[in-house]
């Protein structure tokens, strides 16, 4: 039997971070993987999706090339090119992975793994050929996939997910996307650049529900420019896909309405990749579909452990990164603090963007803190006027008392670029006047950081 220090379970952003850092402290590294390295991250989620963004990004140029003093007879699109740039570049994201596992000297083990006891993995080939792999830690990183409602199965035709979305063989004319959180949003970009004809149902009363409610009042305003019908408060009941359209029932405030689409894109979050991987049979306990562990990531049977995902905590790929790394330090005996959830950035790559990091002013006044708030429109900004990206934001709040940095919510061009300012602020527990006293570069996006943090100590130069 093959023994190994570690052996990680799933290459997501999560499992060949683990893997590589586990190799970098000394240890026998082995990964699991039944698909594709790099996992839905690279595979068939943030990486291909931002490529496909950033397609419509340049034909949305293209169809204003007017506005910058420019001319294009006619702007159109390959929608099939635009698919497969995507893969494309998919493709080189994970042939990027597969180097660094040979370059940090990591077996690759493909095939579908199962821990069982006495810390050993065991492992079926595509040919249903089954070998165990022995460690004397084993983690386990199986990520997760898109979340189905019994109101809403999935077809792969005309009810789809986020996989088939973004490698449809043609364009839809209509869309309807259920759910409008980051998965949802971004969809809704990409179609609505593309030309296709957007609805988002979300049941929540304002989309992008997680962010600050003023994050979402003008996400919203800018979508509904856009021309992407908004529905809030409101959920898909059923649909028909018998004919040849897609008909969706949606229940709202006013009574239930029939929407028709050529497809119906459900984006209603994520389940967890926790079946038929042996936990049962280890005794590893689990808790409202997500594995238990602790501060650093072990579960309540020695030796085997658990990141990204498949765990309580924000469904993010630098999350399970940084918690494959702390993990295996941990491991390895370092001393290691745990994470700070709290600090984690939040980033949304629509058109125009979202990125946020700690408390939404709701949060921080039911927190009892009293508070400064500031807030900076692109639409004063010179770098922002000259780009021709005037909507959105930044908004920043403060404790009043102490100057802690509670929270920071963008809306705009290049925002997701900028929000780590904010999150090394806080970790750096910096105070508003020490971020107001920093020399921001102009002309620049970033300046509107600043000039919100003015803002909100009543010191707001270009405002």
């Amino acid at each position: 039997m093959s023994k190994y220090d570690v052996i990680v379970l799933g290459s997501g952003p999560g499992g060949y971070v683990t893997a590589i850092r586990a190799s970098q402290l000394g240890m026998k590294t082995a990964v699991i993987e039944k698909e594709s390295l790099g996992g839905v991250c690279l595979n068939w989620g943030c990486i291909p999706t931002k490529a496909l963004l950033k397609s419509a990004k340049v034909f949305d140029f293209l169809k204003h090339a007017d506005d910058y003093g420019l001319k294009v007879e006619k702007a159109d699109k390959d929608f099939t090119a635009v698919v497969k740039r995507s893969r494309n570049v998919a493709n080189g994201m994970s042939k990027g992975v597969q180097f660094l596992m040979k370059k940090n000297k990591i077996d690759v083990i493909e095939g579908h793994g199962k821990v069982k006891p006495g810390k050993k993995v065991s492992v079926e080939d595509k040919d249903g050929k089954s070998k165990d792999y022995e460690a004397k830690h084993i983690i386990i990183a199986t990520g997760a996939r898109s979340r189905e409602l019994p109101s809403l199965p999935q077809d792969g035709k005309k009810v789809i997910g986020y996989r088939k979305a973004m490698t449809l063989e043609k364009q839809p004319e209509s869309m309807i996307v259920v759910g409008s959180g980051a998965i949802g949003v971004e969809f809704a970009s990409f179609y609505n650049s593309m030309g296709t004809k957007v609805t988002i149902v979300e049941f929540q009363p304002r989309i992008v529900p997680v962010e600050d409610e003023d994050i979402s009042k003008g996400f919203e305003k800018i979508y509904k420019k856009k021309g992407i019908k908004i529905m809030t408060n409101s959920s898909v009941e059923k649909v028909d896909t018998s004919g040849k359209k897609v008909k969706a029932t949606v229940k709202t405030k006013k009574g239930e309405e029939i929407l028709e689409a050529d497809v119906v894109l459900s984006a209603v979050g994520i389940k967890t990749n926790i079946e038929n991987i042996g936990l049962e049979e280890v005794g590893i306990k689990t808790d409202q579909d997500k594995i238990v562990v602790n501060d650093y990531y072990q579960t309540n049977v020695p030796g085997y452990y658990a990141i990204g995902d498949v765990t309580h905590g924000p469904a993010l790929a630098h999350v399970a990164s940084a918690e494959g790394i702390l993990c295996v330090e941990k491991i390895s005996g370092m001393k290691v603090e745990a994470l700070d959830y709290g600090n984690i950035p939040g980033c949304t790559y629509s058109n125009p963007e979202i990125a946020s990091v700690g408390m939404t002013e709701k949060q921080a006044k039911e927190a009892g803190y009293e508070l400064k708030v500031g807030k900076f429109p692109f639409s004063a900004s010179g770098k922002a006027s000259a780009e021709g990206s005037k909507d959105g934001f930044v908004k920043v709040i403060f404790d009043a008392k102490y100057g802690e940095w509670l929270g920071c919510h963008m809306l705009g061009a290049g925002v997701t670029d900028m929000i780590a300012e904010a999150v090394l602020g806080r970790k750096l527990e910096t105070t508003g006047h020490e971020v107001l006293k920093t020399v921001h570069p102009h002309p620049t996006m970033s300046e509107a950081v600043m000039e919100a943090v003015a803002d909100a100590y009543d010191e707001v130069i270009h405002l």
